[in-house]
C-alpha cells in the first residue's frame, strides 16, 4: 500500500480571482482559436484633441491636478507593494541599472514606461542599439475585438517618450476624446466605454502577434485563451491588477462615489502579486523511497506565470538536507518564456549566428531547454530521486522570481523568493 508523506501548502490568494476560480485542471484544456479570423488594426487616424492638444505625450500630472487618488498611485505606486530593485545585463562586473534620481521605486510599470533603464539598455544590447519598443509611449488606439487572431503593436509616439505610458495613452481616443467606464460631467469631451474594464484595454502593449503558448509577450493571448474561453474564470485583467475602491474620481468635483480601480498595475514587481500565483504540492509516492514528487500549480494567475518578457524566469530550488542540516543533494528547475516561436534550445546556438537578432536568440538557446511557464490552471508534475543511504531527510524547496534570467545568476538583486516547502524523506534501504 501507497504511502504518502506529503506537504501542501496553498498560500493566501489576493482579491476575487482566487474566490471565483474553478479547480485547476491538471492539464491546460486545448482551446480552438478564435473563429473570426481578424487582426487588430496597427493605425488609425488620430483627430486632435482640442482638450490636449499634445495627445498622448500630455503629462501626467496634469491630469493629477484634478485625479490626485489616481495619480499618486500612478506615480508613486500609493497602497502597493511594488518595488524596482537594481538590475543588471548580463556580465558580473556591468552596471547595476536603477531608477533615475526623482522617481519612486514603488512608482506603477506605467508610469516609468519612458524612463526605466532596464528594458530600454536591455533591448540596445541584445538588439545592437535598437530602441525600446512602442508599447512604452503609444498613439491613442482603437480598443481591439476579442476576435482578433493576431494583435500588433501600437503605434509610437514621436515626441516626449520619456513620459512612457501617460494617462492619454490608454484614455484618449483616435478622435480626440477622454474615454472612461462611466458616464461623466468633466471639464473635457468624454465617451463612455464600458470596454475601459475589459481585457482587452491591455491587448495592444501585453500581446504581440499571434498565439504560440510557451512564447513571451503573449498575456492577453493566454488569459483569452487559457483562462476566459475555458471558463476558468470571470475575471477581467483589471480585477486582479487595479483593485477597486470606493471614491470619486476627481476628489473636488461634483461627482458621484463610485467603485473605481486602483490605478497600481502590480506585476512582477509586487510580492503579494508574486505570492498569489502558484502552489506547491512535494510528496514521497512510494514508502521509505528516495524519490520525491513536485506539483507546481498555477491556482492565481489568469494567464501563464512567468509572463510577457522572455528575460522573466521562475526557479523551483529543491534540497535534501539531513538531521544536521548538511546539503545532501541539490535539483532546480527553470520556468521561463520561450524568446521566440520555438522552445529555447541549445542544438539551436550555432544557427543563432546567422540571425540579425543573434544576442538575444543565442542567450535565450543557451539556456534551453527549459521548463515552458505554467499555463492559466495548469498542474505540472515533476519528479526527483535523489542518491540517498538509509536515514531521515528533509526536502526543502522554494520558488524564486527573476526579473533577468540572462544576467549572472550570483547577482541576486533582480531576484525574490515568493514562497518556501518543505516535506520529511524517511529512506530505508530495503526499498
Amino acid at each position: 500500500m501507497k504511502h504518502l508523506a506529503a506537504a501542501l501548502v496553498m498560500l493566501v490568494l489576493a482579491g476575487s480571482a482566487a474566490r471565483a476560480q474553478t479547480p485547476p485542471p491538471t492539464k491546460a484544456p486545448p482551446v480552438a482559436a478564435p473563429s473570426a479570423a481578424t487582426a487588430a488594426p496597427a493605425a488609425t487616424a488620430i483627430t486632435p484633441s482640442k482638450d490636449f492638444p499634445k495627445g498622448t505625450a500630455t503629462p501626467s500630472a496634469d491630469c493629477g491636478a484634478c485625479h490626485q487618488a489616481i495619480y499618486r498611485e500612478y506615480a508613486k505606486g500609493f497602497g502597493s507593494d511594488m518595488k524596482y530593485p537594481g538590475v543588471r545585463l548580463r556580465a558580473k562586473g556591468d552596471q547595476v541599472l536603477t531608477m533615475p534620481a526623482g522617481t519612486s521605486v514603488a512608482a506603477s510599470a506605467h508610469a516609468v514606461a519612458g524612463t526605466d533603464p532596464w528594458p530600454i539598455h536591455a533591448r540596445e544590447a541584445e538588439e545592437e542599439n535598437k530602441k525600446c519598443n512602442v508599447c512604452h509611449f503609444p498613439q491613442p488606439f482603437i480598443i481591439p475585438e476579442r476576435t482578433a487572431v493576431e494583435i500588433v503593436k501600437p503605434v509610437a509616439r514621436p515626441e516626449a517618450q520619456e513620459e512612457g505610458i501617460t494617462c492619454a495613452s490608454c484614455h484618449l481616443t483616435p478622435e480626440g476624446k477622454i474615454r472612461g467606464p462611466h458616464k461623466v460631467d468633466a471639464p473635457h469631451e468624454t465617451v463612455a466605454d464600458e470596454r475601459m474594464s475589459s481585457a482587452e484595454m491591455c491587448a495592444f502593449c501585453h500581446s504581440m502577434g499571434k498565439r504560440v503558448p510557451g512564447k513571451q509577450t503573449q498575456t492577453y493571448l493566454e488569459w483569452r485563451d487559457d483562462f476566459s474561453a475555458p471558463g476558468l474564470g470571470r475575471q477581467q485583467c483589471q480585477d486582479c491588477h487595479m483593485p477597486r475602491t470606493l471614491r470619486k474620481t476627481a476628489e473636488d468635483a461634483d461627482a458621484p462615489i463610485r467603485a473605481v480601480a486602483r490605478h497600481l498595475w502590480t506585476g512582477g514587481h509586487s510580492g503579494q502579486r508574486l505570492g498569489s500565483a502558484l502552489s506547491l504540492v512535494m510528496l514521497q509516492p512510494q514508502k521509505d523511497r528516495a524519490a520525491v514528487e513536485l506539483h507546481v500549480i498555477n491556482v492565481g494567475a489568469g494567464h501563464s506565470v512567468p509572463t510577457g518578457s522572455n528575460r522573466r524566469a521562475i526557479y523551483l530550488q529543491t534540497r535534501v538536507v539531513d538531521r544536521r542540516g548538511k546539503v545532501l543533494a541539490t535539483r532546480e528547475w527553470m520556468f521561463a518564456p520561450w524568446y521566440g516561436p520555438r522552445p529555447d534550445d541549445r542544438a539551436f546556438v550555432k544557427e543563432d549566428e546567422k540571425r540579425p537578432d543573434r544576442i538575444a536568440a543565442t542567450q535565450a538557446d543557451e539556456q534551453g531547454p527549459h521548463e515552458a511557464p505554467l499555463r492559466a490552471g495548469e498542474e505540472k508534475v515533476l519528479t526527483w530521486q535523489p542518491e540517498l543511504r538509509d536515514g531521515s531527510y528533509t526536502v526543502e524547496a522554494s520558488l524564486v522570481y527573476d526579473l533577468n534570467r540572462y544576467n549572472d545568476r550570483s547577482f541576486t538583486g533582480d531576484q525574490r523568493e515568493i514562497s518556501r516547502f518543505t516535506v520529511p524523506l524517511p529512506v530505508k534501504a530495503s526499498h
